[in-house]
């Protein structure tokens, strides 16, 4: 009975060993070395390179590009090379001049393999992350680098502040503006009305009653007509009036005629 407990006991420790075995061992199969090499190739490089060399790889097509890279042995895509000296470029803005960088840590994935370490830059260490990951035959290319500037406390809470006035900042003028527009809509009517008014008919205002005597209006409204002088017609008219008045012509002088309005007698 002995016997059978120690060979149950032999047993399950045998399971939980090779259990434990096969969690460790999960992850992509690499070689250190050569992936440690292709790194600081990848790093020195990178940190070494120019803005007129870049371009110069840019200018290439992919097609060339891939087969200068296999060239080289190492396992670097176009993308992913480019890719890479970009996001230095935009971590040595960030942090200042490339100064070194410490040991490489590896971490293994189903599919990938992360190498990271701690660089320092003339203003401040970042963290680099390059990343491994396999192709369709199994073989671990080059995916990505990147660069994480490390920032203090204060930096941080800076960085935090000025974030939040400017999107505060932001948000009130608009909310300025909004209110100045609403403001604004009640002339809108009033616009809308001034030019689409048409233009009124002027109307003639009717002309008043003259309180002067009717005698100067009958003065001022009579046409007086320029007439020739006939010496004959003033005679027969001032000999009519004197016959009228039963006195001679000498006693009174016809100096003009005028035509009145109707012909109609009194």
């Amino acid at each position: 009975m002995k016997k059978k407990i120690s060979l149950l006991m032999c047993m399950l420790a045998a399971v939980f060993t090779l259990a434990g075995c096969s969690n460790n061992e999960t992850g992509v199969e690499y070689d250190q070395a050569a992936m440690e090499e292709a790194t600081e190739f990848l790093l020195a490089y990178c940190s070494s390179v120019d803005d007129a060399t870049i371009e110069q790889w840019k200018s290439l097509t992919d097609e060339q590009l891939n087969y200068q890279l296999m060239q080289s042995g190492y396992p670097f895509t176009a993308e992913s090379f480019l890719s890479s000296m970009d996001a230095w470029q935009a971590g040595v803005e960030e942090c200042g001049a490339y100064i070194g960088h410490g040991d490489l840590t590896y971490e293994a994935g189903n599919s990938e393999l992360s190498i990271t370490t701690t660089a320092e830059f003339e203003d401040r260490q970042a963290d680099l992350e390059i990343i491994y990951e396999t192709d369709l035959r199994g073989n671990l290319q080059l995916d990505s680098l990147t660069v994480s500037g490390k920032y203090s406390m204060g930096e941080i809470l800076q960085k935090a502040g000025l974030n939040t006035l400017l999107g505060m900042g932001t948000v009130f003028v608009v909310l300025i503006i909004i209110s100045v527009i609403i403001s604004l809509l009640k002339y809108i009517p009033k616009l809308q009305a001034a030019f689409t008014k048409k233009a009124e008919p002027q109307q003639v205002a009717p002309a008043s009653v003259s309180e002067t005597p009717a005698a100067e209006v009958a003065e001022e409204v009579v046409v007086e007509e320029t007439q020739e002088d006939d010496t004959e017609l003033v005679a027969v008219i001032a000999a009519a009036i004197a016959a009228s008045e039963g006195t001679s012509t000498d006693g009174f002088v016809v100096r003009s005629i005028r035509r009145r309005r109707s012909n109609k007698w009194n």
